[in-house]
């Protein structure tokens, strides 16, 4: 703006012509102006001077403030090699002060104020030739202090230095290093491997030498490796395994036991902690761990053999203590010997004999604990001992065990409790030869007397009767009121006849027989001793409030004339008994020598009959079953009963009477009733007109528990329909077992099958029993049908029995009809069925061809007894 006024100024001073004069005010106002110009002009340039002397001097105050705020020391050359800048901090690390500074200092100049302060021992030159080509220096203060000294150049030729008091921190490095050699050397020397990894990769960082032993692994090999790189695979796992389980539960340690294989199965117990970083997170897992598969070895003999001897000594089936022989102190018992401490075996331990026995027992033991130290060889003898169980007889032996100088050092003794031995001695010495339930003389007892008698009759005129006694009725007293009241029923015929015999003889050879010896002249005596003996029961006893009866049957055998010795006697008396069952009930018979045969000959067809099913010598026989409305030929066939025969190859038709409880007696009865119902299902599924078929069951059939699930086979296997199926059973199933029995009927009423109550009125049938069980049919006992006409109460019960199964809803059916007047009684009482000879005899089915609606055949011969037909089966 200046120059453009300067340049009007000049302008309109070229336009003055020359020669012109100007006016004088002009002048001056044009001085004026140009003054004022400059003046303007100058000003502007002071105030701008000022600003940018102010911004500099601002700048300068805060560069100087935050150098001097720095943890290091610093100083700033310019090219020529003055001292530009020095903060606080390098005045304070060299012990200068601001005051020792001056302006134009040089680099030498500061060398030679450090070293007039103390802060520099050595020469300018010396100080140079160290830090010379290098871009840091550590210099070392004569007050110990260390200084690191770093050099850089400035753009304008001029450099700049840094001046750090790293004393502590080259202290701390010293320190840091002393340790972690110390560390070093105690790691390297710990006895158990110690192994360092990073959590992160599982890389091992740490290893001793105890690891590199045992891995046999040098640790510049291992370090940085992971352990599937080292070992087997197997073993890399257990390992990872072990590291998961340590990371997964921080707070503890994880102990453990592993085997895992380098160079052969090895067993290390470990303890692995992970280490955190200040955060809480895992960074390394420390395992130490140690090789104990030799001491485990040896822990685990120790401990077996540890066992092994606690475990011989505390089952010695008899008291075992040792004792020290110096002052008699217990140092071992086992638990047997707790009966005879009478407390446990820890708390009698270190007592003595006089600590743990009362003042009598313990003087005595002591003496003879004595006596056997002084001896020095086993002593055995026998001695009462006070238990908590009383008074107890021991044998007690006690052996010394001497030192290695000869001299006591153990007492072991053994007590063995013989208080039970003894008397179980003398209660057997009685057992033996007399019967548990009734105290008499046993089998044993009455053999022995027997050899007796012979002994003492032998070469003389004296004979003797051997009497063998049969209880009749005692199974039925035992399925009615119970097996309890059966044998304190024994127990009071046992006292009768010893009561009776007046002293003689009197033995339970078995369970409901009994002999007597009776001398005198035979068979006169015994005879007379078998009906006293029957008089004196016929009284009848009172068992629990319950009167009963019992009757007997009884065999005779007489010396000499029916055997010379105890055994032949008993079994021909035997033989007699067997003889008086099979002819009636409580009768007499005396031996003869025609019952051997007998007995064998029922043996025989044991045997042969075992093997009858087999041979395919049963075979079944029906007999039908109509409803009585008229003569014989206008009686409607409703079913068939199936009846068991066998024709035995040599003796021809066995009689049911004889094999059917023969069958029973030794349980083939189940096998045989098994094949009937199979047979009888089978011929009865091929019939074209559906009749009913009746099949009889045992009551030992019902013993068996799978008898639901031999019937529910059958009918499968044969494909007979369950409704055609009618299960005749006595009222002996209910008996032996009333629930059980009740819960098979039921579970049979459940697969369709009917149920009659066969031989009803007869035995000890019970109301009960057509109460707790819907039955299907009655059957009334042919003992009341073939009476009929005869006998008034017969004709009574019979009706009785056919107006109780229709007031239950139950059809009746008669057995044994063989009579017009017999049948014409039951229809006229409506009576629902017959069954008998009259309306038909038990023939193979296909003599009643016609009836089931089989093609003709060709009829079998008749049997050469036909009256064993009239036989059924009593299964």
């Amino acid at each position: 703006m200046g120059s453009a006024r300067a340049g009007e100024i000049d302008s309109s001073i070229t336009m003055v012509e020359p020669g012109s004069s100007l006016p004088v005010w002009e002048l001056f106002i044009g001085g004026t102006v140009i003054l004022s110009f400059l003046a303007a002009v100058t000003i502007w340039t002071m105030s701008a001077m000022r600003g940018i002397k102010r911004a500099n001097r601002r700048r300068s105050l805060l560069v100087n403030s935050a150098l001097n705020r720095l943890n290091q020391g610093m100083v700033i050359m310019d090219a020529e090699g003055r001292v530009v800048f020095c903060n606080d901090r390098y005045l304070e690390i060299y012990e200068l002060s601001r005051n020792d500074l001056r302006v134009g200092m040089t680099a030498e100049d500061l060398l030679v104020l450090r070293r007039q302060h103390g802060t520099l021992d050595e020469e300018t030159e010396q100080f140079y030739r160290s830090t010379e080509g290098s871009d840091e220096h550590l210099s070392h203060l004569p007050n110990g202090r260390s200084v690191l000294i770093k050099y850089s150049k400035l753009p304008n030729g001029g450099s700049i230095s840094t001046h750090d008091d790293c004393t502590e921190q080259r202290q701390l490095s010293k320190q840091l290093a002393t340790t972690k050699q110390f560390l070093e050397s105690v790691i390297d020397n710990i006895p158990v491997c110690v192994v360092a990894k990073s959590v992160e990769d599982g890389r091992y960082i740490l290893a001793n030498r105890a690891f590199e032993r045992f891995s046999r692994l040098p640790r510049e090999r291992v370090i940085g490796r992971r352990a599937d790189e080292l070992f087997n695979a197997e073993t890399a796992q257990i390992i990872r395994d072990a590291d998961r389980a340590a990371i997964a539960d921080l707070r503890v340690p994880l102990k453990a036991e592993m085997t895992i294989n380098v160079g052969g199965p090895r067993i290390i117990s470990s303890d692995r902690v992970v280490a955190c970083n200040d955060k809480g997170e895992p960074e390394f897992l420390i395992a130490l761990f140690d090789d104990i598969t030799e001491r485990h070895s040896l822990e685990r003999e120790l401990e077996s053999a540890k066992k092994f001897l606690e475990l011989v000594i505390d089952n010695i089936p008899i008291c075992m203590t040792v004792q020290s022989a110096v002052d008699g102190r217990y140092l071992l018992a086992n638990r047997n010997s707790e009966a005879i401490l009478n407390r446990r075996r820890e708390d009698a331990l270190g007592l003595s004999v006089a600590e743990i026995f009362d003042p009598k027992e313990s003087k005595l033991i002591g003496e003879r604990d004595s006596m056997a130290i002084k001896r020095r060889q086993l002593l055995t003898e026998e001695q009462p001992i006070s238990t908590k169980d009383g008074l107890r007889l021991f044998v007690t032996r006690r052996q010394t065990v001497l030192d290695d100088h000869g001299q006591p050092k153990y007492l072991i003794k053994t007590h063995e409790d013989v208080t039970d031995r003894r008397q179980t001695e003398t209660r057997m010495a009685h057992m033996a030869y007399h019967d548990g339930l009734t105290d008499l003389p046993n089998r044993a007892a009455f053999l022995h007397s027997l050899d007796q008698m012979i002994e003492a009759c032998r070469d003389t005129a004296e004979q003797f009767a051997v009497v063998a006694i049969d209880l009749d009725g005692l199974k039925e007293i035992n399925d009615v009121f119970g097996n309890t009241v059966g044998d304190k029923l024994l127990i009071e015929v046992a006292g009768k006849l010893r009561s009776t015999c007046r002293g003689g003889v009197v033995s339970r050879i078995s369970g409901d027989e009994f002999g007597l010896i009776i001398d005198g002249p035979q068979p006169d005596g015994g005879l007379a001793m078998a009906d006293t003996v029957a008089k004196v029961l016929a009284n009848g006893f009172l068992i629990d409030g319950k009167a009963m009866r019992i009757g007997i049957t009884t065999g005779i055998s007489v010396f000499p004339n029916n055997g010379d010795d105890a055994a032949t006697l008993l079994a021909n008396a035997g033989s007699a008994l067997f003889r008086a069952k099979a002819r009636m009930r409580g009768s007499v018979s005396v031996y003869e020598p025609e019952m051997d045969r007998q007995i064998r000959d029922r043996r025989v067809l044991h045997q042969d009959l075992s093997k009858a099913v087999k041979n395919g010598e049963i075979s079944l026989f029906y007999q039908p079953q109509a409803r009585g409305s008229g003569p014989n030929g206008n009686n409607e066939v409703v079913g068939f009963e199936a009846l068991a025969r066998w024709r035995h190859p040599t003796r021809g038709y066995v009689p049911p009477s004889d094999f059917i409880p023969l069958a029973e007696e030794s349980g083939l009865i189940v096998e045989l009733g098994e094949w009937i119902l199979r047979e009888a299902c089978r011929q009865a599924a091929s019939w074209a007109n559906p009749l009913q078929v009746a099949v009889n069951l045992s009551p030992a059939q019902f013993l068996n528990s799978d008898l639901v699930s031999v019937v529910h086979t059958i009918l499968l296997e044969t494909g007979l329909n369950p409704r055609r199926l009618e299960l005749e059973v006595t009222e002996g199933v209910l008996i032996e077992d009333f629930d059980r029995g009740l819960s098979l009927l039921r579970r049979l009423t459940a697969l369709g099958v009917r149920i009659s109550m066969d031989d009803f009125g007869s035995g000890y049938s019970s109301l009960t029993y057509l109460q707790a069980f819907p039955f299907d049919k009655i059957k009334i006992d042919r003992a009341f049908v073939m009476n009929l006409g005869h006998n008034p109460q017969s004709a009574a019960i019979v009706r009785a029995v056919i107006g109780l199964g229709h007031g239950l809803g139950v059809s009746i059916v008669a057995e044994g009809v063989e009579t017009q007047q017999q049948l014409h009684f039951l229809v006229q009482e409506g009576c629902d069925a017959v069954q008998g000879y009259y309306i038909g005899k038990p023939h193979p089915i296909e003599h009643y061809a016609e009836l089931v609606g089989l093609p003709e055949i060709v009829q079998s011969p008749p049997l050469a007894d036909e009256r064993i037909a009239e036989e059924r089966i009593a299964v």
